[in-house]
């Protein structure tokens, strides 16, 4: 493979040397708090976040390559974070020349899965590391390459360290949390040109598609749109036809910057009969609950209590579903609010306050089986005195075609 360095080439960008993007002296902390002496970290959103943004372009959508995989390493030791390095493949070079990296430790000559294994062991001996508690992504290790760290690395205990790594994530940065706005907004704007632009005899796979290129318009990544007309509770696309008189909920998720906007929102062939505005109308007043008393110190659960309240004076409570989750680089990350959510996870900070910095999603749908799926999801930030909503347009009924 080429890498032919000529004058033509850019001057190699080094302004982001040992300058690490996110909270070191925090994530020495959880590392005490678990007793981790090092990280060697291998999911795509990991290192996503340990390198301030970085996922090098060419295996962005397909990690197979050949016979075996990309499967790079971040490389961390608590209390060294200027030691930290990263391992990778060749073509990432090019990255390295646009100053992508802020690690000086670097090996960028690996193709497969145990090689990039065999390069991050000998990488953590290099800088001291290999030794003691060595967290490790479990659910993103493949056993090839973690027989491989089993063997160089005799001294180390490989132990799961994935919950370490997204408690480092549960506190964004105000520039990650203007990332999620903005990616919030794109998606409810997306959703709105969608309706704008569609009316009744609109497949559900042609909506699909039209959300894909309005979202990619605007600069996110398509990521799903869950979509249901009607009575017609499947939300995969398919050849269902939107008629007149029928609901349409658009739920989707486009990544921007790395980051997640999530939200859904609702719409209906013409003007919506008062039926119809009581039953979003009842769906808001949940939602406006949830979030009312939302501020750094709340108990996580309180959202429940005060959704559960509202519930509790909906005429079609039987019908109704609440849940609520953490946003970010990851769907369903920290802040962990409930046990029964999918995926299932325990409900770390049910009982625990709520920090300024987090971001949940919050969402509550009705499954009417005569006006159809009826649904709200909004993304709201917890701030210093209380909190912020996201992309909180077009929350009533949106009317195809206008």
């Amino acid at each position: 493979m080429s890498f032919a360095y000529s004058e033509g080439n850019p001057v190699e960008d080094t302004s982001r040397l040992h300058k690490p993007p996110f909270d070191t002296s925090r994530l020495d902390r959880l590392m005490e708090e678990a007793k981790l002496d090092a990280l060697l970290v291998t999911s795509k959103h990991s290192i996503q976040y340990l390198l301030g943004g970085y996922r090098f372009f060419f295996y962005d959508y397909m990690d197979a390559h050949g016979l075996s995989r990309y499967l790079p390493f971040f490389i961390y030791v608590k209390g060294k974070p200027l030691d930290s390095g990263y391992v990778g493949a060749p073509m990432e070079r090019y990255e390295k020349q646009l100053g992508k990296f802020w690690v000086s430790n670097l090996d960028l000559t690996n193709y497969t899965s145990t090689g990039y294994a065999g390069a991050a062991a000998e990488m953590l001996k290099k800088v001291g590391g290999a030794k003691g508690n060595v967290g490790i992504e479990v659910g993103f290790m493949p056993i090839d390459a973690y027989k491989v760290l089993q063997a160089k690395l005799p001294d180390a205990e490989l132990v799961d360290g994935t919950f370490t790594l997204e408690m480092l994530r549960a506190l964004k940065t105000p520039a990650e949390l203007q990332i999620l706005k903005e990616a919030s907004e794109k998606v409810v704007d997306s959703m709105l040109a969608v309706i704008s632009r569609h009316g009744p005899g609109t497949t559900k796979t042609q909506l699909f598609e039209a959300l894909r290129q309005e979202e990619t318009a605007r600069g996110l990544k398509f990521e799903y749109a869950l979509t249901n007309i009607g009575t017609a509770f499947n939300r995969a696309p398919y050849d269902k036809v939107w008629e007149e008189g029928e609901t349409l909920a658009l739920d989707s998720g486009g990544n921007y910057k790395g980051y997640i906007g999530d939200l859904c929102r609702m719409a209906y062939t013409r003007e919506p009969d008062q039926e119809l505005v009581d039953l979003l109308g009842q769906v808001e007043l949940v939602q406006q609950a949830a979030r009312k008393g939302l501020r750094p110190g709340v108990r996580g659960g309180d959202i429940f209590d005060w959704a559960n309240g509202a519930l509790s004076r909906c005429s079609v409570r039987d019908k109704m579903f609440f849940s609520a989750h953490g946003m970010g680089i990851v769907s369903h990350e920290a802040p962990w609010l409930m046990s029964t959510a999918f995926p299932r996870y325990p409900a770390y900070h049910a009982e625990r306050p709520l920090e300024e910095g987090m971001v949940i999603s919050i969402e509550t749908e009705l499954h009417h089986t005569q006006r159809g799926f009826i649904k709200l999801e909004d993304t709201v930030a917890i701030t210093k005195d209380g909190w912020e909503a996201f992309g909180d347009h077009g929350r009533g009924w949106n009317i195809a075609g206008r």
